[in-house]
């Protein structure tokens, strides 16, 4: 939503940004997305209790080159494997109004520039077209994968080059000023204020717009060579037909990279290789089939066990919720996927961790043994138990199954079933893929 604005007026667009009409869509856009509070400690609720004289200051302020950005405070969240971590950096609630602002009027601008394989923060895309285009592009015959990672992309963004950028398609100086200003806010982080002279903040609304308008001339780069890719924010991967051809690319839009566009290549990330030897965002193209990649699976099998700790007082109803709760976001992601045995992985692995944890609540073999014959199972099959296996190996034993179905989870817990709801929409594979 923004309001009405000639196409070819590029010289004025400071004035609608900073009116009170555009500021207050702006908050609405805020106030959407959520969000923590900035280094003042006010939150959008606090900011919307006195919304306009908050926005009649920030417009006056603005109009009056009064205005100064607070510097975004700064949060740090653990990577997924565990190494590092990622820094984010959260404006304040007056400063994500402005900069949401500021996106509403460029957007619709920059947005037709850009190119058809950048899939990455633009409405109307998402990681789903970018991994159908890669499949499609591999099915050509482009099985060779440049697979370019950019270290810390965001915390290096180059400021000139954002404006230089800009300037191809506005011209108004304000508007330049205004985003140096945002740009140049600072960091807090530690009880200190950092400078940022250099870096688009993670976390700030007008970050991803800003970071697809840098990538984009890496995208006009490719096009003129007339190479097929996927783009999507910084991860881009390059199909070719032989190894020598990627190697050779690889080795000249890394020098592009990091002559030009000033980002640096991370060698120890980026390589050559097969498209099933590659991930991207959380897939992997095998053969021409799409799977979910290893590491992801692997990521999921810890997800899992953070959601089951051996030992917890949880109820096997919360277990299941929390599971659930997870579990829907993640399968949604993932249902490209052409191997529905991915999915019967992870359920049947949940399962067993119930099972195992129902078990383990019988410190007594012989109250097990009567637990699983007063749920059906045979003398014969209960009696197992009396083994001498530990938890894990009962788990998954004929009287185990028996005593807590499948179909028991389903109906009787909640458990739900992606494979039961969907496998419609898959091709029907008997064998796992390999996996990078």
């Amino acid at each position: 939503m923004q309001l009405n604005l000639p196409i070819n007026d590029r010289e004025n667009l400071f004035d609608v940004i900073v009116s009170l009409e555009q500021l207050k869509l702006a908050f609405r856009e805020v106030r959407k997305n959520k969000g923590a509070h900035g280094i003042d400690g006010k939150t959008i609720v606090m900011f919307e209790t006195n919304l306009i004289e908050e926005l009649t200051q920030l417009h006056q302020e603005l109009m009056s080159w009064s205005y100064l950005p607070m510097p975004v405070r700064r949060v740090e969240i653990p990577k997924p494997d565990g190494k590092g971590v990622r820094l984010l950096g959260i404006p304040t609630i007056r400063d994500r109004v402005l900069q949401a602002s500021i996106k509403l009027i460029l957007e619709p601008i920059l947005e037709p520039t850009f190119s058809h394989s950048s899939f990455g923060f633009r409405p109307g895309h998402n990681q789903h077209q970018a991994i159908l285009k890669a499949q499609s592009i591999v099915k050509s015959g482009k099985i060779y994968v440049v697979d370019i990672d950019l270290s810390k992309f965001f915390d290096r963004i180059n400021h000139d080059k954002i404006i230089f950028q800009l300037r191809k398609h506005v011209n108004d100086k304000r508007l330049f000023r205004l985003i140096g200003m945002i740009l140049r806010s600072g960091i807090s982080a530690g009880g200190s204020v950092h400078p940022s002279l250099e870096g688009s903040v993670q976390g700030s609304p007008l970050s991803p717009l800003l970071s697809n308008l840098i990538l984009d001339e890496l995208d006009k780069e490719l096009e003129k060579r007339d190479l097929q890719f996927c783009r999507f924010a910084d991860d881009c991967n390059i199909f070719l037909k032989t190894e020598i051809a990627a190697n050779r690319v690889m080795d000249s839009i890394s020098r592009f990279i990091e002559k030009k566009l000033k980002l640096v290549i991370n060698k120890e990330k980026s390589k050559v290789a097969l498209a099933r030897h590659v991930k991207f965002l959380g897939m992997t193209i095998t053969g021409t089939a799409v799977a979910i990649s290893k590491k992801a699976m692997e990521k999921a099998y810890e997800k899992i066990k953070l959601l089951t700790p051996r030992g917890s007082s949880d109820s096997i109803y919360t277990r299941v919720e929390k599971f659930n709760e997870w579990y829907t976001g993640w399968s949604n992601y993932f249902l490209l996927t052409q191997f529905p045995v991915q999915f019967n992985s992870i359920e049947s692995h949940l399962r067993r961790r119930l099972r195992a944890m129902l078990i383990s609540q019988h410190h007594r073999r012989r109250f097990l043994y009567k637990k699983f014959r007063s749920r059906g199972v045979s003398h014969k099959i209960a009696k197992s138990c009396y083994a001498h296996k530990r938890t894990w190996a009962l788990s998954i034993t004929s009287a185990a199954h028996k005593a807590w179905s499948n179909e028991w989870f389903s109906d009787e817990v909640g458990l739900i079933s992606v494979l039961n709801k969907r496998q419609k929409h898959w091709f029907r594979l008997d064998r796992m893929p390999r996996l990078n």
